[in-house]
């Protein structure tokens, strides 16, 4: 092959379907071979580089799935299209548990064909710049991160360079999205891993007990103060003080931290002694720092002597399949504590997981999972095991019920006479395989659009496949 264009393998051993992919996609920039059987198909494969593997299921040597095992097995960086007929759907959601990109269904149309080659080719050029970014750095995620995402990768960057210097890091980002996380892995990347990592959080302390719990106080210093304290900045000395939330910080006490920071001295309330304490100063806020500068609330000289290295986490909604690693995590974890037996997450709920926004980050997903360890049992957990909320804001609904099916969006015109009235499983039936069409094939995105669960469509066409005559 000396074509620089992206090399697309078709295998298929019927010739007309294969001659009709090509024409299919001999308008795009590709170079497209055809191989008729999957023994050529995995030679072809073995001595040249293929982006985009287009692979038919019932082949005469082998299964399309032994392809794609074989494929994985070599390591190739191949995206995988599983071309199926309709009464395989089952092996069809079985090579997207395998690694499959993506599927579609016999007959398809030149724009269907077209759209998922495309849509596979740049996911493998995502996936290649991700690859890219890992070994530049020779270095999984740092710390207690999880997560492998192109939008991760640049924190991950900052993270290594900033973590060994003495440099003041602000990190911003929502709610839940893992700042501490992030102050935690700067601090086991430094030279002062071996001393305390402290923490404060600016938003939980009532405000006239704020300054004591920074800078300790000594015993009568007010009422309640019984013992010597003394406080988070000496306690870090030596290592590194995390302040979470501190645009919350009350005004006053501002101006006493910035004194701090610029003298490396702590004075406890109460005393006239000046102590000093060499700590690395990490602060995090999920608003937006200029703007409480410029509405008065934050110190605009703290702000330039904290934003030092600024560093901002992106919300879960914008980390691709980290969700599902994260998701994962989280499920292995809880399960060995509750002694439950979950392995992982049917494809169904990977789907709801990857497409709700989780406006709560990270934190929101640790509490969904859970919540469906304590109240479920299995080896996998279903869709139908997840909270309704992620169906709604995906615009899905929950498992079918007869009512979801009654209300789901007719396409045909209604009857004029009683003669024209159509059984409600045809009506269905129309509906639905219409859905696809216009979705270009999608069943997920079809089932959006009906606001049904996926596995609804699936089980439909399952049950209409075995009630065809033999």
């Amino acid at each position: 092959m000396n074509s620089q264009n992206p090399c697309v393998l078709i295998v298929e051993d019927v010739p007309s379907l294969a001659a009709n992919y090509v024409a299919f996609l001999k308008r795009e920039p590709l170079d497209v071979h055809v191989a008729h059987d999957g023994k050529t198909a995995l030679a072809f494969l073995e001595r040249n580089p293929v982006a985009v593997a287009i692979v038919d299921v019932g082949l005469p040597d082998m299964n399309g799935l032994e392809i794609l095992k074989n494929i994985r097995a070599m390591g190739a960086p191949t995206a995988i299209i599983v071309i199926t007929a309709e009464g395989s759907i089952n092996l069809a959601i079985e090579a997207m548990r395998l690694g499959a990109f993506d599927f579609v269904v016999k007959p398809c149309s030149r724009e269907r064909l077209s759209v998922t080659v495309q849509n596979a080719l740049k996911h493998r050029r995502l996936e290649n710049r991700l690859a890219e970014a890992i070994e530049e750095t020779g270095e999984g995620a740092p710390g207690r991160f999880i997560g492998q995402s192109l939008a991760m990768q640049s924190v991950y960057r900052i993270l290594r360079s900033a973590a060994p210097t003495n440099a003041t890091i602000f990190i911003t980002g929502e709610s839940g999205v893992g700042k501490e996380l992030c102050a935690d892995a700067l601090h086991l990347l430094s030279k002062r891993r071996d001393k305390p990592f402290v923490a404060v959080n600016c938003a939980a302390i009532p405000k006239d007990l704020m300054e004591s719990e920074i800078f300790g106080h000594v015993k009568g210093a007010f009422t309640g103060a019984s013992a010597d304290r003394k406080g988070a900045a000496l306690q870090a000395d030596g290592g590194t003080l995390f302040l979470d939330e501190v645009a919350e910080m009350d005004i006053g006490l501002q101006s006493k931290l910035l004194r701090f920071l610029q003298e490396k001295t702590v004075q406890r309330v109460g005393e006239d002694q000046l102590r000093r304490s060499d700590v690395r100063i990490v602060c995090a806020t999920n608003r937006d720092p200029l703007a409480e500068v410029s509405a008065g609330r934050f110190r605009e000289d703290l702000f330039y002597r904290l934003h030092v290295v600024p560093m901002e986490l992106p919300p879960l909604r914008d980390r691709d399949q980290d969700v599902l690693l994260i998701g994962r995590h989280f499920l292995k974890i809880f399960s060995l504590e509750d002694g439950k037996d979950f392995k992982g997450f049917a494809p169904e709920a990977e789907a709801l997981l990857l497409s709700y926004p989780w406006p709560g980050n990270i934190r929101q997903l640790q509490n969904v999972v859970r919540s469906v360890v304590v109240l479920n049992q299995g080896e996998m957990v279903t869709a139908d095991m997840l909270p309704r909320y992620l169906w709604t804001a995906g615009n899905l609904a929950p498992p079918a019920t007869p009512e979801t099916l009654a209300s789901a969006p007719v396409s045909i015109a209604p009857p004029a006479s009683f003669a024209d009235i159509k059984p409600l499983e045809d009506v269905i039936r129309k509906t639905i395989v219409e859905a696809i069409d216009i979705c270009s094939g999608s069943i997920p995105r079809a089932a959006a659009a009906l606001q049904v669960s996926p596995s609804t469509i699936y089980r439909r066409m399952e049950a209409w496949r075995e009630a065809e005559p033999k």
